[in-house]
């Protein structure tokens, strides 16, 4: 009987084809996703609990810290999943399937999953005939799984994808509350120190586990809430969730910042006179000025950092040993920084106010050249123009008698306030562009000293009329030309500082300072946000404090 060869290989193809499918679906594909799904899983936890994972590399960066999970290692942790995935199907197919089970048992007639060889020779050789439909299978499985597997990646990348835009939209609304926060409060970051005074963005913050630096302390690519430092503490990414208590530094000068920079307005006002003609004095008197006016209103006033608090008690010694302060020394002058604010609690953190105050020499402001060197006047909110009117030659011509030897004694400025104000004017303007939008408070001191000369009227109405009357009419009418604002005061520095200090004369010393903050938005009602000092009498002989004390709300 002739036996017909090309049936039969049909025979034996449609059998290894239908096994092949049989074995693939039933069995090989399930096994083969199986072992590559849980090679991702695997994959995607620490190689050994509890010990150093080396997927997680040390980042190189300036930053001492770690990018944020969805960053980079989320990606890293992905790609590995994906070929311990590939390697598995890779290594069942060639090695598991193909070489151990079908070339190394079932071509040689032993059992594909035991590896006993048949005892008779027709099972060998049905063993050796289920080797094509196994490997078919094996194919197939490898085939199917690999598609199933592709599917599942794209799936997963997806959601990587959709958990990384909603991390860079909760890093995006961080950045966008904060700026609209720091926006609607009118918060601009400026450095307050000699050689630097340059504005920041972002302060350096440094961690209190370890003292490293972190200058990128924002929702960013190293956290959307928070950042983990090198030392694994979390730091918090912005002023309103914590990060305001930790210490800041300056980017510039590295220099240390008061805890209120960042979270607090910052109001700039540098004094402006000649060499002797009070600045330092006046400084003095309107920081006991605030003192008491926070005994008699809702305003508070404290130091924004200890170093603040030691320079004004070095000040405050200067003036109760010796009746004077020190002429002001080196060159820019260092912000004394003081937080002045309303209210209590919460209501007192809306409307506060971080104080610079620049008190530089009088050689600094006496030309171009040396005025363009003081870089804080571009960031001026305010001028306070301290105005020794004994140093006027106008005024010093029409003394008469004593009065010329009683202001000699004064200690006259070496230029007169006209020449002063016309010194620096000008490079004001070039440095900030902003001259036409600022207050200026222009303060007469020495005015104890006015009250004693019988050739001056006694400044005892509106200021800049008695200006005006005692032939400095040019000064007032270029301030009101140049500024959006003037107002006048004549204050006594020695009257509001020492012993026997007169809590009125205090008062109206700080008057100036409230005004031009109250500018800014910062009232507190009563005669220091008004328009003009009140009719000033003249002053009685210094006395000590009398009358009920009102809650103290300073720590000067």
């Amino acid at each position: 009987m002739e036996v017909n060869a090309a049936l039969v290989l049909q025979v034996l193809g449609v059998a290894t084809g239908v096994i092949g499918a049989a074995v693939c679906l039933g069995y090989g594909l399930w096994r083969f996703l199986a072992l590559a799904l849980g090679a991702a899983w695997a994959a995607l936890g620490p190689r050994t609990p509890g010990a150093p994972d080396p997927r997680v590399s040390p980042y190189a960066g300036t930053e001492p810290g770690q990018p944020a999970y969805w960053a980079r290692q989320m990606w890293i942790d992905a790609v590995a999943a994906a070929q311990a995935a590939a390697h598995t199907v890779r290594y069942l197919l060639v090695h598991h399937w193909l070489d151990e089970i079908v070339r190394h048992r079932l071509l040689s007639g032993r059992n594909g999953s035991t590896g006993d060889r048949a005892e008779h020779a027709l099972g060998r050789l049905l063993l050796r005939l289920l080797a094509p439909a196994t490997a078919l299978a094996a194919l197939l499985s490898a085939l199917l799984s690999c598609a199933l597997l592709v599917g599942v990646a794209l799936a997963f990348a997806a959601q990587l994808l959709l958990v990384s835009a909603v991390a860079l939209a909760g890093v995006l609304a961080g950045r966008s509350v904060e700026r609209l926060w720091k926006l609607a409060r009118g918060i601009r970051m400026k450095c307050p120190y000699p050689g630097c005074y340059r504005p920041f963005p972002l302060a350096v913050h440094v961690c209190p586990g370890c003292g490293a630096a972190h200058r990128e302390l924002r929702p960013g690519r190293y956290g959307a809430l928070r950042h983990v430092c090198r030392c694994e503490r979390a730091l918090p990414t912005t002023a309103l969730a914590g990060r305001r208590g930790l210490t800041a530094r300056c980017p510039h000068c590295d220099q240390g910042l008061p805890p209120a920079v960042g979270t607090t307005r910052v109001v700039h006002l540098p004094l402006i006179g000649g060499t002797s003609a009070g600045k330092t004095m006046l400084m003095a008197a309107l920081l006991d000025g605030l003192r008491a006016w926070s005994h008699e209103s809702a305003l508070t006033v404290e130091f924004a950092s200890p170093a603040d608090r030691r320079e004004a008690n070095t000040l405050g010694r200067q003036v109760e040993t010796t009746g004077w302060a020190l002429k002001t020394q080196g060159g820019q002058p260092r912000a004394l920084m003081l937080l002045v604010g309303r209210g209590s609690g919460r209501l007192r953190l809306r409307r506060q106010r971080l104080l610079y105050l620049y008190d530089p020499m009088g050689e600094s402001l006496r030309d171009a050249d040396t005025t363009r060197r003081q870089e804080y006047l571009a960031h001026a909110d305010g001028v306070l123009l301290v105005a020794d009117v004994l140093a006027s030659p106008a005024v010093r011509r029409t003394l008469r008698g004593g009065d010329g030897q009683l202001a000699v004694a004064a200690r006259p400025a070496d230029l007169g306030p006209v020449e002063t104000y016309a010194g620096f004017t000008g490079e004001l303007q070039g440095l900030g562009g902003r001259r036409r939008r600022l207050g200026v408070a222009a303060v007469v001191t020495k005015r104890d000293v006015l009250d004693r000369l019988d050739s001056l009227p006694r400044p005892e109405g509106a200021v800049d009329a008695w200006l005006a009357e005692i032939g400095l009419g040019e000064l007032v009418r270029a301030l009101g030309h140049d500024f959006a604002a003037a107002r006048y005061w004549a204050v006594s520095a020695h009257a509001a500082t020492g012993a026997g200090a007169l809590a009125s004369e205090q008062r109206r010393a700080a008057e100036p300072v409230l005004w031009l903050l109250s500018r800014t938005g910062l009232r507190i009602g009563g005669p220091a946000a008004g328009a003009q000092s009140p009719r000033l009498p003249r002053l009685p002989r210094p006395r000590g404090r009398s009358g009920r004390t009102a809650p103290d709300r300073s720590s000067l």
